[in-house]
């Protein structure tokens, strides 16, 4: 196991989404994101079957920014709840953990 996590954060728009990741980054929240566009989310909300198109956005991040970036992202995102899920990263490439590490120094 790691001290990294993969954030998952869908986004009702592209180009916000995009504006969302640029922030974070340059914040030190998140080494990086990646943004898959057009994806289908379909949820209950308030007694209603929803299907919406969305961005995905994946992000790259230390443990310990985690509740720091959570916060950040609900203070910047468009849901009144959105969804936030930190998903640990069991191995990977060490040179981009230590990249990753460097690019969330607060």
């Amino acid at each position: 196991m790691t001290d990294f996590l993969w954030v998952y954060v869908p986004h009702p728009e592209k180009s916000k989404a995009i504006d969302l990741a640029k922030t974070l980054t340059k914040e030190k929240l998140i080494a990086c994101a990646n943004i898959l566009d057009q994806i289908t989310s379909i949820y209950e909300w308030k007694n209603e079957i929803c299907e919406e198109g969305e961005s995905l956005i994946i992000m790259k991040t230390q443990n310990a920014r985690f509740e720091a970036l959570s916060f950040r992202i609900k203070e910047l995102h468009p849901y009144e709840c959105p969804c936030i899920i930190g998903l640990p990263i069991k191995t990977g490439n060490e040179e981009f953990f230590d990249w990753i590490k460097n690019q969330t120094q607060p």
